[in-house]
């Protein structure tokens, strides 16, 4: 049916014969890798277009997994973070509550009355009146003109007592005063709040008294309300006016009244007489 073309057998057969001789040469003595090598060389940018669709899917998708785990990761990691910042906040307010009631208990252990330590449950942000309430009261031994203190030292005394909380005005409210002494000298005077909480006024005190700033006020012991000894401020100013008899002396309370948390009632026999209002008794509200 199909005519056979001499010339064509031929050839072909020629070209069997040279691939057999060439690759007979090629196996026993290496002659063509150079020649291989060239060939691999051109034929190499045809397998990488080859390669390119599938290698460029894989990595798509690859790619796009990965953004997906990542974005999901991060999301936990943001909500873990969180969690983590709010239990640092919690840790961070137990650590500075600790340190507090550590330097109030040994405050309580280094006083000699006994004492009765309470916490704030409401502060009166008026500010020309200084009050705090206590979460002690009657039922725990609390009593109207009991002395209020804290770590550092003074910070008022109790006003009003009701059967489970208490009341206590501050040193620094304008109605309130207490007898105090300089340390260095034993000058007796009254430290007169002034609305302000880092302010105590010392009235009264001569132009040529011996007052210096940083003197330490302690409680005299007069008035009988609070026992003789205790840190109540420092002398900060101190300013002599000769038009005036008086010196004008002003001191800063060591106690942080604006940052108080919890407190210690001195622990004491009732008064046996309540003053009467308005009177000249020390260390109550003045009228």
């Amino acid at each position: 049916m199909f005519a056979v073309n001499p010339t064509a057998v031929l050839r072909l057969g020629l070209w069997g014969v040279l691939s057999i001789v060439l690759m007979t040469v090629d196996h026993r003595y290496q002659g063509l890798n150079d020649v291989r090598d060239v060939l691999a060389t051109a034929i190499y940018p045809f397998h990488y277009l080859v390669r390119l669709p599938a290698d460029a899917g894989n990595w798509l998708s690859e790619n796009l997994a990965s953004r997906d785990a990542l974005l999901a990761e991060n999301a936990q990691l943001r909500e873990k973070q969180v969690f983590l910042n709010v239990q640092l906040q919690k840790l961070t307010v137990l650590e500075a509550e600790n340190r507090r009631l550590r330097s109030l208990l040994e405050s309580a252990v280094n006083t000699p009355e006994r004492v009765l330590i309470a916490e704030l449950l409401a502060v009166d942000f008026d500010p020309y009146r200084h009050h705090i309430l206590l979460n002690r009261g009657r039922r725990h031994g609390v009593y109207a003109g009991q002395p209020v203190l804290d770590q550092h030292g003074v910070i008022g005394q109790i006003i009003q007592a009701d059967p489970l909380t208490a009341t206590a005005i501050l040193i620094t409210d304008p109605n309130h005063a207490l007898p105090i002494q300089i340390n260095r000298t034993g000058v007796r005077t009254l430290a007169q709040g002034t609305g302000n909480f880092q302010e105590l006024e010392l009235p009264h005190i001569p132009n040529n008294e011996d007052v210096k700033i940083g003197d330490l006020l302690i409680t005299s012991g007069m008035g009988g309300r609070f026992p003789r000894g205790y840190p109540v401020g420092t002398v900060t100013k101190v300013e002599f006016d000769p038009g005036s008899p008086f010196a004008h002396i002003v001191a800063k309370p060591v106690a942080q009244l604006d940052r108080i948390r919890e407190v210690m009632l001195l622990e004491g026999e009732l008064p046996a007489v309540k003053p009467e209002p308005g009177s000249a008794v020390a260390a109550v509200q003045m009228p």
